[in-house]
């Protein structure tokens, strides 16, 4: 790094070949010891190289490298969650088993479930019925449609929350 700050190249080149690799072995770390996620680890150690270059000549020579790049990888991490929030993201997947059946409610005549559906979008329709009535999994459709499984249940779920504002419409409106 010494060389780096002097002007050579070459020597800068290659310490940032070197120091990556430990870069990132910091970072996935404290990304497990503050929670984030693992697949912010690459964008953080890019932030964490941007800042190397810019900030390269904060680094007091006089003093140990390493505690200066443990110090912009703890500040990169942290200005990362701070950007992401207090949001947990939790895949759909890996509780859709535990979620709580829905409340049985009043069943609606098979000519307004028909008329409702009908509002949809012929793509959403075709989603619908795959999933809710025909019993296809979420992979299936995707499969036969030629989607992304993560395409399929976002469209579902916008098509279900259509029908959830139809349905009430309709039962607000007596009709």
């Amino acid at each position: 790094m010494k060389a780096a700050l002097a002007g050579d190249a070459l020597a800068y080149r290659s310490f940032l070949a070197a120091v990556t690799p430990t870069l990132r072995s910091m970072v996935r770390h404290d990304c497990q010891g503050f929670g984030a996620r693992v697949c912010d680890v690459e964008d953080i150690v890019q932030d964490v190289l941007l800042t190397i270059h810019l900030k390269g000549g904060t680094w007091d020579q006089s003093r140990p490298l390493g505690p200066w790049l443990s110090t912009i990888v703890r500040n990169k991490l942290i200005d990362t969650l701070r950007r992401r929030g207090r949001h947990v993201i939790i895949p759909l997947e890996d509780v859709m088993e535990r979620l709580p059946a829905p409340e049985e409610t009043e069943c609606l005549p098979a000519y307004d479930v028909g008329r409702l559906i009908g509002r949809l979008r012929d793509s959403q329709r075709e989603i619908v019925r795959a999933v809710t009535i025909d019993g296809s999994s979420v992979r299936e459709t995707a499969q036969r449609l030629n989607m992304t499984e993560g395409a399929v249940r976002v469209a579902l779920h916008r098509a279900l929350r259509v029908l959830a504002m139809a349905c009430a419409e309709t039962r607000e409106s007596g009709a």
